[in-house]
């Protein structure tokens, strides 16, 4: 091992180790850290801004970019408070019920909008409909996290691993459906089944408090319809968009910044109140993590660890792909799934590239991505989405601690991971 690599490693096991504690700033570790890669001079200088290969990857960034601008604007309707009204009176108070409902809105809008934004717009709502049935809202709000940590998996868009995995393999948004939609589907029915057993000892039902939730008037959330209707209309063209990218031969990066180019002019909102709404911490983390992980490519260390993992399969297929599904869910499940996602990429496409089957070894960027996803439930650091809701519900009075949700989140991680292997068993090697 050469003196560049062994500097790049101990800088990145140093950050990662940080990122991990949550003692300092996420944001500001990465900082340092690919500083120091760069003052070192194992991170190139000249290619860190323009080189795919180790430097910052600009289609996953302007990705989440657009995404969240589009979803600034679309929070300014009250869409959210709505269905979380409406899934409060549909429910008619009855615990179960309701929780259902919250975890259907969260599963089904998480593919379209990204995991992390739908907790950050659900939760403050369940904390209301909670606290008017003076019940615990915890028990919700990690249901949720959990279903939109699975329901995110379905889509290119849905997760942040995916982006990664989806840009650094050259998939659609259409090969996501198609691979990812089936099992995250059934995945998420037998999780609803799931909860009712999870969370069994809080589903105490009074019909005192139920008529309350009956009361609130969920068209009074909608405070712009027009602004509704715009928004939905420009949301469903990006969609298509999406599907047909490979047909129009425009990368998703650029869908989406022209949909959110398109959703302000349209909409006519006050643009400095929407670029309020992106998490610009959580891009320039994405691109500090580029930039540490192009240093490993570019000391050979992604190289060596890529080769070694081929020389450990060897030729068989079935362990290479059990391996990085549960392998991936295990330490996803103890450290943030984004900058594994990140580190692992690489790594994975020496797998398929040089691997143990040419034929199908595509199949392993799904295991890769069914295990970083699925493992992002295990515990309550495990991905942004689960820091963020804690966050909200520690704020609102509810408080969950780190076990709190582990102990829920690493069932559900078995429980999910198990599932995903069988279909990738059945549909990749046993029928492929």
């Amino acid at each position: 091992m050469t003196m560049s690599s062994i500097i790049a490693l101990a800088i990145f096991v140093a950050a990662f180790a940080l990122i991990a504690t949550e003692k300092i700033n996420k944001v500001i570790v990465v900082l340092v850290a690919s500083a120091a890669m760069v003052v070192t001079g194992v991170a190139p200088a000249n290619d860190i801004f323009y080189s795919h290969k180790v430097g910052v990857d600009w289609d996953v960034i302007l990705l989440l970019l657009g995404m969240m601008i589009v979803v600034g604007v679309l929070k300014q309707t009250g869409i959210f408070e709505y269905l979380g009204i409406w899934a409060g009176k549909k429910s008619k108070g009855r615990p179960y019920r309701l929780m259902v409902m919250f975890m259907l809105i969260t599963a089904i809008a998480s593919p379209i909008l990204d995991n992390v934004t739908i907790i950050l717009l659900v939760v403050p709502v369940t904390v209301v409909v909670c606290n008017r049935l003076h019940v615990a809202a915890q028990p919700y709000i990690i249901a949720e996290i959990l279903a939109s940590n699975i329901g995110g998996a379905a889509t290119l868009i849905g997760d942040p691993p995916n982006i990664i995995i989806g840009n650094r393999a050259g998939l659609s948004f259409n090969d996501f459906l198609v691979h990812m939609l089936p099992i995250v589907a059934l995945t998420f029915a037998l999780f609803v089944v799931l909860t009712r057993f999870l969370f069994r000892k809080e589903f105490d039902y009074n019909p005192e408090y139920a008529d309350s939730v009956m009361t609130l008037q969920e068209r009074r959330a909608i405070t712009d319809r027009a602004l509704l209707i715009k928004c939905l209309t420009v949301l469903t063209l990006i969609i298509a968009g999406f599907t047909l990218h490979n047909v129009l031969h425009v990368q998703p990066a650029i869908i989406a910044l022209i949909g959110a180019l398109v959703m302000v002019l349209v909409t006519g909102v006050d643009v400095e109140e929407v670029l309020a709404e992106v998490e610009w911490g959580t891009l320039v983390f994405f691109a500090g993590l580029f930039i540490m992980v192009g240093a490993l490519v570019n000391t050979g260390i992604i190289e060596s660890i890529g080769q070694w993992a081929i020389g450990a399969v060897g030729h068989d297929y079935t362990l290479a792909g059990g391996t990085l599904l549960f392998g991936s869910a295990l330490v996803g499940a103890f450290f943030d799934n984004i900058p594994y996602a990140t580190t692992m990429a690489p790594i994975v496409d020496i797998l398929v590239n040089e691997g143990s089957d040419p034929r199908n070894g595509g199949f392993m960027w799904w295991a890769f991505a069914l295990g970083a996803d699925f493992g992002g439930n295990g515990t309550a650091v495990a991905a942004s989405a689960n820091v963020v809701g804690i966050g909200l519900a520690n704020r609102s009075g509810h408080r969950i601690t780190f076990w709190g949700f582990t102990k829920y989140g690493i069932i559900t991680t078995i429980f999910s991971t198990i599932i995903a292997w069988i279909y990738v068993y059945l549909r990749y090697i046993v029928l492929a």
